[in-house]
């Protein structure tokens, strides 16, 4: 097979360490929350099969980039198989798309909440979580699938190392002989489309979502709902945040180091799986109770 291999620089192997650290913390926490869900029956609600959602999406994304860089970084072992990247690169794109559209779906969960509290439990039903999680699926397989399958079609003629240490769309295309323009555009345009239409609705719910609030008059009730719905909002922020920066940086890729994008890129795949768990699990409170039983059942 025709292999290809990624390059980084040496001096900045101890982002290995921190790398190690970030991946375990995500996998035990999403592991973790997954099931305390499964088991604990006070927790089969929809909101929670969305949690559910999105912790299995961040395993799965973190399984399949971070292994890779850590092999780089600790065995040198950069050769990648074509198929194999181009199959990393599918299921980066896809689950990324599929990770923004629930944070989305979340955002409407917590608005029909807040501000329709008595429609909540005959608008968010089981039902409706089937009909979202296949719009989900459906929306994000189909409409990344041509990036790979594009980028599979091009001609690579030359000194086949790519400048990252995982198989992003742009790394990649730039090795061929071809012209990816359109390559380019459609990853941009589905990019935008997909992550801007899901941030735009999820700023639309917050915003909705912070002005029933601030009308409520009992003393207090504002607190916690503005305590979570905060730390929601700012997490999804900084999802979106770092990818726009990614972006950016590839724009002007001859005024920042080459560095730069590569470790956002890597960073993009974990940070936020670690965070997740935390924000949207841990600091539920029906989550703790859930887990504390568990733990005492166990004990």
């Amino acid at each position: 097979l025709d292999t290809t291999s990624c390059t980084y620089d040496k001096q900045i192997h101890w982002l290995s360490l921190a790398l190690s650290f970030l991946f375990l913390l995500a996998i035990g926490a999403n592991a973790t929350l997954l099931i305390t869900i499964q088991l604990e029956t006070s927790l089969h609600k929809p909101l929670y099969y969305l949690l559910s959602l999105l912790s299995l999406l961040d395993i799965l994304l973190c399984v399949t980039v971070i292994p890779k860089v850590l092999a780089i970084f600790w065995f040198d072992l950069r050769p990648i198989s074509f198929p194999a990247c181009f199959l990393q690169m599918y299921i980066m794109n896809c689950f990324q798309a599929m990770e923004s559209c629930t944070f989305m779906v979340m955002a409407y969960d917590r608005y029909v909440a807040i501000c329709h509290p008595l429609r909540y439990p005959s608008i968010i039903t089981d039902q409706f979580v089937v009909k979202v999680a296949m719009f989900i699926l459906t929306r994000n397989v189909l409409i990344t699938l041509p990036i790979p399958t594009v980028s599979a079609q091009l001609r690579y003629c030359g000194r086949n190392v790519i400048e990252n240490c995982i198989c992003a769309n742009m790394s990649v295309s730039r090795l061929s002989c071809d012209d990816v323009t359109i390559n380019h555009l459609y990853q941009l345009a589905a990019g935008w489309t997909l992550l801007g239409s899901d941030l735009v609705l999820i700023f639309l719910s917050y915003t909705l979502i912070l002005r029933a609030m601030l009308r409520l008059k009992v003393e207090g009730a504002v607190a916690k709902p503005l305590s979570t719905c905060g730390s929601h909002f700012i997490l999804i922020l900084f999802f979106s945040t770092i990818l726009l920066v990614f972006v950016l940086t590839h724009v002007a890729k001859k005024k920042v180091s080459p560095d730069v994008p590569v470790l956002l890129n890597v960073l993009h795949h974990v940070i936020p799986a670690a965070l997740n768990p935390i924000v949207y699990g841990v600091r539920t409170q029906e989550i703790k109770q859930g887990m504390q039983r568990l733990l005492k059942k166990g004990c």
